[in-house]
């Protein structure tokens, strides 16, 4: 007979590990409604055309792309962006701006797989669509910090920089920009010697090859660095007006109260195409992977037909904070609820444990029947085995006194109580 195995890059989250993913989703959430992020739901399946469209040549060569029966040709969302983009193009595109939204879920990309990255994984994205202004990109920095602190991740840093200075530098070259999109790539994957190859034969002038590998080189852990970024661009009108960007909007941040530790890179680039602003990611010491990325796109819903919209937007790794926070050996704040299991003593007396726990769940309380039969001995050894809290022995005796038998198995220690107080026996105990 064939084992059936999982695709390679695809796992299974056995219930300790699902646990910790819906812990953090579950934070995301709160975040998100704390923000004022409306959730919405948007198709694993997407026209490939969309997806593409600005994806990066990293992402595009992929993506898990396919015809179907219609002879469409279709994608695994690599990543929730160009989805929300398209909705607020078409459906959303009457109704007030700005848009504050949020979705959660499975993303796929046919990488290799290794530590924090896999081939099917986990985000909640926040998108933040119709402002312009630095204090909309300080938003989506300071919620990302806040989910970060409210998960119980140690040692967290974000990592800044602009897209702006880069381009603004190689456009007035006159850089072709595929070049200039070829260059980010190489930058994005710390191939910089590579990258400036790549711009050199492009035919650009000695100066700008020298501003760019000071600008690689360039950087630091407050907003100093900043000042040293515009003496070297201040011959490059549109990379200075992104380096002022930059400040403006760290200095928000900190004036916001919110203190993070950040390192600001100035020849800091990312692997999508459609970034136009400022560029992070967030990082910790136990991992070589990014927890989160984001930064500011303001073309992208214009070119899915949309009104000319700007926006800024950050993806959090669901599957990756989970992985930091193992590697971190966090202790979780996972609220517990107290495991009940219900055993009759005999099978004329199934209907009486099915009764009881039915009254427990209408109570709020979780609970399982034994419904293998086993004897009483059995099921408490069992129910022991799995950590279970109490056990609730139905009895012919202890019924005709309207009664059952509360065992604490932590404690070891059984009463008998009546039935309409088992609510409040358990929950006296664990409150």
């Amino acid at each position: 007979m064939t084992e059936f195995k999982t695709v390679r890059g695809m796992r299974d989250f056995l219930p300790e590990e699902a646990k910790i993913m819906r812990y953090i989703e579950g934070k995301a959430r709160r975040v998100a409604e704390l923000y004022g992020y409306n959730e919405i739901i948007t198709p694993v399946l997407e026209p490939y055309e969309l997806l593409a469209a600005k994806a990066g040549e990293e992402v595009r060569l992929r993506m898990y792309a396919f015809k179907d029966l219609g002879e469409r040709m279709v994608a695994l969302r690599p990543e929730f962006t160009p989805s929300v983009a398209r909705l607020v193009a078409t459906t959303l595109r009457n109704e007030p701006k700005p848009f504050r939204l949020f979705c959660v879920g499975s993303l796929y990309r046919y990488d290799e797989p290794q530590q924090g990255r896999y081939r099917e994984f986990w985000q909640s994205n926040f998108e933040l669509m119709g402002s312009s202004k630095p204090e909309a990109d300080a938003e989506i920095i300071m919620l990302t910090n806040s989910l970060m602190e409210t998960v119980g991740l140690r040692n967290y840093a974000f990592k800044f920089g602009h897209i702006g200075v880069l381009r603004g530098v190689m456009g007035k070259e006159g850089l072709d920009e595929k070049v200039q999109s070829d260059a980010m790539q190489l930058m994005d994957k710390k191939q910089y010697d590579e990258a400036l190859r790549l711009v050199k034969e492009a035919g650009v002038s000695n100066k700008c090859m020298a501003t760019l590998r000071k600008l690689v080189e360039l950087k630091g852990d407050n907003l100093g660095i900043i000042e040293e970024m515009k003496l070297l661009v201040k011959d490059y009108e549109e990379a200075l007006k992104a380096t002022e960007n930059l400040q403006e909007i760290l200095k928000l941040v900190q004036a916001s109260g919110c203190k993070i530790n950040m390192t600001i890179e100035a020849g800091f680039a990312r692997g999508l195409e459609y970034y136009t602003g400022i560029i992070f990611e967030v990082n910790v010491p136990e991992m070589d992977k990014a927890l989160a990325g984001g930064g500011r796109y303001d073309r992208l819903i214009e070119l899915f037909g949309g009104e000319p919209t700007p926006a800024v937007g950050i993806a959090h790794g669901i599957d990756r904070i989970m992985l930091a926070l193992q590697l971190q050996k966090a202790r979780l704040k996972i609220k517990e609820e107290k495991t009940v299991i219900v055993i009759p003593v005999n099978e004329e007396l199934k209907g009486e444990a099915l009764k009881i726990s039915q009254m427990l769940r209408e109570a709020n309380m979780p609970v399982e029947v034994e419904v293998s039969g086993r004897k009483v001995a059995k099921a408490l050894e069992d129910a022991n085995r799995r950590k279970m809290d109490y056990a609730i022995i139905v009895g012919e005796k202890e019924l005709k006194e309207d009664s059952v038998v509360i065992r604490n198995l932590r404690e070891r220690e059984q009463k008998v109580v009546k039935i309409g107080t088992i609510v409040e026996t358990i929950k006296g105990k664990s409150d």
